[in-house]
């Protein structure tokens, strides 16, 4: 399911075509104007992050680096991709681990080297949790706007790098799997 607001709630055949007027109310495409849809699971984080007063925000975003050792990959799990780098844009090693199932769902693991930063650490855990069960095409469209709706707008401007990092990561995986589906195709 996606979820528009806090009220709307759509299967992903239905999410494509949904447009919605400022009241967040569906409307005839002809008069309408698009509204961004997100993973629901993406939604109700962005939700929980901007009810909070800016402190809060902050614990709860600490509280997600403290939890992203839950994010990396389990005994057991296969993945379909596997990046693990370190880039400049990173103090530390980064792994991105995709495993697509069959009905085309994506499970994304990743794993921190130590001194990746506490807002690296955030983004990771939440964008883990935020996207799974979408797809890799879904991932690859979704808009970064709501990074700033998620980390807040201060952060977003003395951070800008290490905020888009993970999102820019999991997005060049999911690229590249799906031009791997696509060569597939073809061949």
């Amino acid at each position: 399911m996606w979820q528009l607001g806090t009220n709307v709630k759509l299967s992903k055949a239905e999410a494509p075509i949904l447009v919605a007027d400022a009241h967040r109310q569906p409307v005839p495409a002809i008069c309408a104007k698009v509204v961004v849809v997100y993973p629901t699971k993406l939604n109700d984080i962005i939700d929980l992050f901007e009810s909070l007063p800016e402190d809060e925000r902050r614990e709860t975003l600490v509280s997600y680096a403290d939890s992203a050792k839950k994010r990396e990959p389990r005994k057991g799990e296969n993945f379909d991709l596997v990046d693990v780098r370190k880039d400049e844009e990173c103090t530390d090693t980064v792994g991105v681990y995709l495993h697509v199932d069959e009905s085309g769902e994506a499970r994304i693991r990743m794993t921190l080297g130590p001194e990746v930063q506490t807002l690296t650490r955030s983004m990771a855990s939440i964008l883990c949790k935020g996207l799974e069960g979408a797809t890799p095409q879904e991932i690859l469209d979704l808009p970064s706007d709501f990074v700033t709706r998620i980390v807040g707008a201060q952060l977003v401007r003395l951070r800008s790098q290490t905020v888009y990092y993970v999102l820019t990561r999991i997005k060049s995986i999911c690229k590249v799997w799906l031009d791997r589906q696509r060569m597939a195709q073809v061949a």
